[in-house]
């Protein structure tokens, strides 16, 4: 019973480390024609506490964030009927250095194809909320 333990344990390890070493994480989701634009864009929401509390409060409610990408942001949120890829860990750090704020507003603006992910502004969220869940989503990847 102690070997299936460790194997289990042995498994979710490699299981996670493959997932943190997937190529795919790193690939940018804004098509070719529009990334230039998309990465131009900066967030016009100053980061302070008070800005990122506030994003913290829309992800974890008026946009649902939460849902898919689970209260500490890892991606393994409660995702019943999931058709693609788990939701993006926004503790990863070298995810967090390869994407601009512009990229991930396109993503909420637009969704991201490849994935479950569907837009939300400007149907869930308006712009501003949009920059200030942004902030929250930062402030994963600086704990």
């Amino acid at each position: 019973m102690k070997r299936v333990g460790q194997a289990m344990a042995i498994g979710l390890v490699m299981c996670g480390m493959a997932w943190a070493a997937d190529p795919s994480v790193l690939k940018p989701r804004v098509p070719a024609d529009q990334i230039e634009e998309a990465k131009s864009w900066e967030n016009p929401v100053l980061s302070t506490p008070e800005n990122v509390e506030i994003g913290k409060n829309i992800f974890h409610g008026k946009a649902f964030c939460v849902t898919c990408h689970g209260k500490d942001g890892k991606g393994l949120g409660n995702i019943p009927g999931l058709r693609g890829k788990l939701p993006r860990n926004f503790t990863d750090n070298t995810w967090q250095a390869a994407r601009t704020d512009g990229e991930l507003f396109w993503i909420l603006k637009n969704g991201s194809p490849g994935t479950d992910m569907a837009s939300f502004v400007p149907l869930v969220l308006t712009e501003e909320e949009a920059w200030h869940v942004l902030l929250y989503v930062r402030s994963f990847g600086n704990p």
